[in-house]
C-alpha cells in the first residue's frame, strides 16, 4: 500500500490526538480531575467515551474473526451489548452509581464498591484483582492493534506491538482521565465513520446485501462438512443445540461479554463523570447507535469473509483455512486484500482508534487501582496521588506488552486468543463484582460479609474452572496436567465447553444471599447517606 499516505494520515491523527491530550493536561489541576475527569463531561463525550472503550480491536479484530467461524448467531451478543450494555447499565446502574458515587465521594469502582460497604480490605482486594486480570484484557487488545498493523504494513508483529504501546504511553499518563475522555470522544467518531464505510464497502464487493447473504447461506455445506462434528450448521443459522460450538458461542460469547459489560470498572467509572442524571438519559440513544454500528458491522462482515474469501481464486478457501487457522488474522488479511488502499489507510485509523480508546481506559483503570485503592487506601502508603497513579499506569503498561509478546507462544493461533480473552477478563468480573455491584445499588440490607464473601466466591470458582474445567485455557495453562494429568477434570463432558461464567456468577449470587443472612447490618446512617437522593 501506499506508505506515504498511510504515514501522513497516521501523524495528521497523532497530532490531534496529542492535542486533545496537551488540553486535558492543562484542565487537570485536582486529584479528581485526573481520575473523575472533574464530574462535569458532557453527555456526548461521556457516551461516545463509554462506547469507545467498550468497543475495541478485540471487538473489530477478535470477534469479527469469531464471526467468520460462527457465522450471524453472534449478532445476537450485539443485542446484549445494546439492551445490557446501554441500556439496563445506563437507566437503571449508571444513574445510582453516580448519585452514590457523589455521596460517598468515590473516584474509583473499588473505592465505590469499598466505600459502600465499609471495607478498606474490599476496596484494595477487588483493586488487586483489577490489577492482576485486566492486564490480560489490556494485552489482547494491544495485540489486535498490533497485528493489523503488521499484516498492513508488512512489519515484523513485535516492532508494531513495542511502537503502538509507546503512543499509548504518553498521551493516557499524561492527560489523566480527562485526556482519555477527549480522546476518546474523537477515536469513537473515527471509529463510527470507518465502520459505516467498511459495511457499504463490503456489501458493494459482494454484490449487494441480497446477494452476499443469499452467497453465505449457499454455503453451509461447507460449514457442516469442515465443523458439523463441532455442531456447525452453516453461517446463517445457530450452531446444533448442546454441541461445543453452541457453548462456545452463547456461554463465553454471547452471556460472557454480554453480561459482563455490566461489571466493567473503566465502564462503570464513567457514570460517575457526569453532572446530573438527565445526562446519563441523554446519553443512552449515543450509546445505542454507537454500538449497534460498531459491533453489528464487525459481525456481519467477519461473517461474509467467507464468501469473500471462497470465491477469490488467490484463496478459494473459507475465511478461517485462508488466514491459516488464525482466527485473529482473519479481518486484517480481509482488508488488506479485499479494500482499496485509501480505505486501508482508513481503517487502519479506525483501528488504531478502537484499541487506543479501550487502552488508556485500561491502563488509568490500573493505574488508579494500583495507586488510590491497592497502595494508598489498603495499604496506608504516602504520597501524591496524581504521581502514584501515573507510576502504576507505567508499571500495568508494562506488564500488558510482556503479556501481549508472549501469549502467542502459548496459545495456537486458531483459539481466538483476542476473543478469548476478554471474554475470560468479563467473565471473571461478572461473577466477582455484579452481585455486590447490584445489591449495593439497590438493597439496604445487604451488609459487609454478603458482599465479601460473594466477592471472594466468584473469583475462586471462576479461577478454578479456568485453570482446571473450561478446556481452551486449562490445556494451554498446562497446571490440570500437571496434577492431574489431563487437560481438563470435565474432559469428555460438555462441562469442558462451559464458560466459567455460567457456574461462576450463580454461585456468587448465592454465596452473596446466604451471607447476607450473617453479620451485622450496616449503620443505618451510613446506609441513608448512601442512598440520599436516589429515589
Amino acid at each position: 500500500m501506499n506508505v506515504l499516505l498511510l504515514s501522513i494520515i497516521v501523524l495528521i491523527y497523532l497530532f490531534i490526538i496529542g492535542y486533545l491530550a496537551y488540553i486535558a493536561y492543562r484542565r487537570t489541576t485536582t486529584a479528581t480531575d485526573y481520575m473523575l475527569a472533574g464530574r462535569n463531561i458532557h453527555p456526548y463525550i461521556m457516551a461516545i467515551s463509554y462506547g469507545a472503550t467498550f468497543i475495541s480491536t478485540s471487538a473489530i479484530v477478535g470477534f469479527g474473526g469469531a464471526a467468520g467461524v460462527f457465522g450471524m448467531g453472534i449478532l445476537w451478543l450485539t443485542f446484549l451489548n445494546i439492551f445490557m450494555g446501554i441500556f439496563v447499565a445506563f437507566v437503571f446502574f449508571g444513574k445510582r452509581t453516580r448519585t452514590m458515587g457523589l455521596n460517598l465521594n468515590a473516584h474509583t469502582f473499588p473505592e465505590f464498591l469499598g466505600l459502600r460497604f465499609q471495607s478498606r480490605f474490599l476496596q484494595g482486594f477487588s483493586g488487586l484483582v483489577i490489577l492482576v486480570a485486566m492486564p490480560l484484557y489490556a494485552a489482547v487488545v494491544l495485540m489486535g492493534g498490533a497485528q493489523f498493523i503488521a499484516q498492513v504494513l508488512s512489519v515484523d508483529y513485535n516492532a508494531a506491538l513495542f511502537f503502538f504501546t509507546i503512543i499509548m504511553a504518553i498521551y493516557v499518563i499524561m492527560g489523566g482521565l480527562k485526556g482519555v475522555m477527549y480522546t476518546d470522544a474523537f477515536q469513537g467518531s473515527v471509529m463510527f465513520i470507518g465502520m459505516f464505510v467498511l459495511l457499504v464497502m463490503t456489501y458493494t464487493k459482494l454484490g449487494g446485501v441480497v446477494t452476499a447473504h443469499s452467497k453465505l447461506t449457499a454455503m453451509s455445506d461447507i460449514a457442516v462438512q469442515i465443523f458439523g462434528a463441532k455442531g456447525h450448521t452453516g453461517w446463517t443459522s445457530f450452531p446444533v443445540f448442546g454441541s461445543e460450538y453452541w457453548w462456545t458461542l452463547v456461554s463465553s460469547v454471547v452471556l460472557g461479554v454480554g453480561i459482563g459489560v455490566l461489571a466493567q470498572p473503566q465502564l462503570v467509572v464513567r457514570f460517575m463523570t457526569v453532572k446530573a442524571n438527565r445526562e446519563l438519559n441523554r446519553a443512552v440513544l449515543v450509546g445505542g447507535v454507537f454500538i449497534l454500528m460498531m459491533t453489528g458491522v464487525a459481525f456481519i462482515v467477519g461473517a461474509l469473509t467467507n464468501v469473500y474469501f471462497f470465491n477469490n481464486p488467490n484463496f478459494n478457501k473459507i475465511a478461517l483455512l485462508a488466514a491459516d487457522k488464525n482466527v485473529d488474522n482473519i479481518i486484517p488479511l480481509y482488508i488488506s486484500n479485499a479494500m482499496p488502499h485509501w480505505f486501508t489507510a482508513l481503517f487502519m485509523i479506525t483501528l488504531l482508534s478502537a484499541a487506543m480508546s479501550t487502552l488508556s481506559s485500561q491502563f488509568h483503570t490500573m493505574g488508579t487501582a494500583a495507586g488510590r485503592d491497592v497502595y494508598e487506601k489498603w495499604l496506608g502508603g504516602k504520597g501524591s496521588p496524581v504521581l502514584i497513579t501515573k507510576m502504576g499506569i507505567m508499571v500495568t503498561i508494562i506488564i500488558s506488552l510482556i503479556i501481549a509478546w508472549g501469549l502467542p507462544f502459548f496459545f495456537e493461533g486458531g483459539t481466538a486468543i483476542i476473543a478469548r480473552g476478554t471474554a475470560i477478563f468479563f467473565g471473571l468480573c461478572a461473577a466477582s463484582f455484579l452481585p455486590m455491584y447490584v445489591g449495593g445499588l439497590y438493597s439496604k440490607k445487604i451488609n459487609k460479609q454478603a458482599a465479601l464473601w460473594g466477592f471472594l466466591s466468584g473469583v475462586i470458582v471462576s479461577l478454578f474452572c479456568l485453570f482446571f474445567i473450561h478446556t481452551k485455557e486449562s490445556q494451554s495453562l498446562l497446571v490440570c496436567k500437571a496434577l492431574f494429568g489431563v487437560d481438563s477434570l470435565a474432559a469428555g463432558t460438555k462441562w469442558e465447553f462451559v464458560d466459567p461464567l455460567i457456574v461462576a456468577l450463580p454461585v456468587s449470587i448465592l454465596v452473596t444471599i446466604i451471607a447476607g443472612f450473617f453479620g451485622k447490618q450496616l449503620p443505618e446512617e451510613h446506609i441513608n447517606k448512601c442512598f440520599q437522593g436516589i429515589k
